[in-house]
């Protein structure tokens, strides 16, 4: 794991307070890893304009995406071994913001730098620091995944933009019982079967867990294309939740083989890791990977699971877009809740909280 943890001493380029829409002092997932190679890249993170890059030395950075001479967006600038040049002037920015080159000047000014976000480099992710004016530091490493480095997985994922709240996402992702009616083509299987599992949702500090199991049940066609299942089969589905992200561990053995509360057992598995970073108070990204463990044809089975994965959120995402469209047109109404929205409620009530902390 590499860590940039400078603090910026240039606060008059701060561009930080409109983040504080969202729960602060803490860690997000700015991008995958792989999206990092030899151009910058522009993202809105909590409703800052933020620049990604990575230098000749392989370290990730992340600056304010502004100049401080004219305020083109960095990100509109290219790559060299020493950091960010500037499009416009040529000016050149280093990995901790300071201007280290001015194109037909030799002194730089003091205050020729812009704003260093501190980030993290970690099992194929970057993640970025956002705290409030006491905690402007890191006050505690960013969290890990194992299964990105797991002997026995292999790993792909993606970024999906969506035109919602982060927060319709966590709902979705928290309630698979709509994988029934939403996902018939890829993960879902008998919709009656998925609204019927019995839930056990527990809490934690700021982490709730969903338990559900699914047993006798027709495999759904991804399971059938990456494992040679017979009629029937038992699935589980474990999920939880945490500010920043989520992991979803779901699979399935065949059916009266082996207890799916087992933590060692077999079959099939997809451990997804899905984490929600907001863009704005109305959109967000959403940075995924699934993990899988094929014994045979390894990389065709996983490209099988990666594209089936990717329909799948290609689904999801036209369900959730459409809701959050509908739901500013008809404006204040009230929701009324069903049995599924448990753990989505406990999910909001923790995400309040932290902002009001």
């Amino acid at each position: 794991m590499s860590v940039q943890m400078h603090h910026p001493e240039n606060s008059d380029t701060s561009v930080t307070g409109t983040r504080h829409a969202f729960p602060l002092n803490m860690w997000y997932v700015a991008a995958l890893s792989s999206e990092l190679d030899d151009k910058p890249v522009a993202k809105m993170l909590l409703n800052e304009p933020v620049v990604l890059f990575r230098t000749q030395d392989g370290k990730a950075h992340a600056l304010e995406d502004r100049c401080c001479h004219r305020s083109l967006p960095l990100s509109s600038g290219t790559m060299e071994p020493e950091g960010l040049r500037c499009g416009y002037h040529g000016l050149l920015f280093n990995g901790d913001g300071k201007c280290i080159e001015i194109p037909g000047q030799e002194k730089i000014p003091s205050r020729a730098k812009v704003m260093q976000y501190h980030i993290a480099e970690k099992d194929a992710l970057i993640w970025i620091w956002f705290g409030d004016s006491q905690h402007s530091q890191p006050v505690e490493p960013p969290p890990s995944y194992e299964f990105h480095h797991h002997p026995d997985f292999m790993f792909g994922g993606d970024i999906y933009h969506y035109d919602a709240p982060y927060q319709l996402v966590h709902d979705n992702l928290l309630d698979l019982s709509h994988l029934g009616y939403v996902h018939l083509k890829t993960i879902g299987g008998n919709a009656k079967i998925h609204m019927n599992a019995e839930m056990n949702v527990t809490q934690q500090g700021n982490s709730v867990k969903v338990v559900r199991h699914m047993l006798n049940s027709v495999p759904p066609p991804t399971y059938s294309a990456a494992y040679p299942f017979g009629e029937t089969i038992d699935r589980w589905q474990e999920i939880v939740f945490h500010p920043s992200h989520l992991e979803i561990w779901t699979g399935a053995v065949e059916h009266n083989t082996e207890a799916v509360d087992d933590p060692g057992r077999g079959g099939f598995h997809m451990r997804g890791f899905h984490a929600l970073t907001p863009e704005t108070e109305e959109s967000c990204f959403y940075i995924w990977t699934m993990a899988s463990n094929p014994t045979s044809n390894c990389d065709e089975v996983m490209q099988k699971v990666i594209d089936q994965t990717k329909f799948t959120f290609d689904e999801d995402k036209t369900i959730i877009e459409t809701q959050y469209k509908n739901m500013k047109r008809f404006g204040v109404k009230k929701h009324i809740d069903i049995h599924v929205d448990v753990a989505p409620n406990r999910a909001r009530r923790i995400i309040e909280s932290l902002k009001q902390a």
